[in-house]
């Protein structure tokens, strides 16, 4: 089913290495996953039956809000962090990424793309390192083989019952 947001970020890798394609908020699998779950809950009544400590409506609230919460257009097509440093200066430099900088290892920039980098490995996403030898393209169709089986990311590989 690889909707329109998937197709959207499929082929960027970040300035920062992620690919974006691997990103919830950018390849649309946060939006599906909320779908579903929302359907489930409806569908099944757990408002009415479920835990009496869980409060339901706040739940689908939540649900609500991230339904409506933009798509991330990747950091090259002027999504991600506003507050992102990595992005100004692999710019600058006019490096594709930090991978391929000169400076990867010294950097000024280390410790916000140690934070960023860390926090998304922890996520499930997938990045270039500076070992990656294979070109983008070969990198991000090994990637996608890679996600259609890993959820939450395989969601968008999975034809939708609505």
């Amino acid at each position: 089913m690889q909707g329109k947001a998937f197709e959207n970020v499929k082929n960027q890798i970040g300035y920062c290495g992620l690919w974006c394609g691997s990103c919830i908020v950018g390849n649309g699998a946060l939006k599906e996953l909320t779908k579903k779950y929302e359907h489930l809950i409806r569908g099944y009544g757990v408002n009415d039956w479920g835990a009496k400590d869980f409060d339901g409506k706040e739940f689908m609230k939540g649900l609500a809000s991230i339904q409506v919460l933009p798509i991330c257009p990747g950091c090259l097509k002027g999504g991600g962090n506003d507050e992102c440093k990595i992005r100004p200066c692999a710019s600058g430099r006019k490096v594709s990424d930090c991978t391929v900088c000169n400076e990867f290892m010294k950097c000024s920039n280390s410790e916000a793309l140690q934070k960023v980098r860390t926090g998304a490995a922890a996520v499930g996403m997938l990045m270039k390192t500076d070992k990656d030898k294979a070109d983008q393209q070969q990198l991000i169709e090994k990637w996608t083989e890679e996600v259609k089986d890993n959820f939450p990311h395989c969601i968008l590989f999975s034809q939708s019952q609505h």
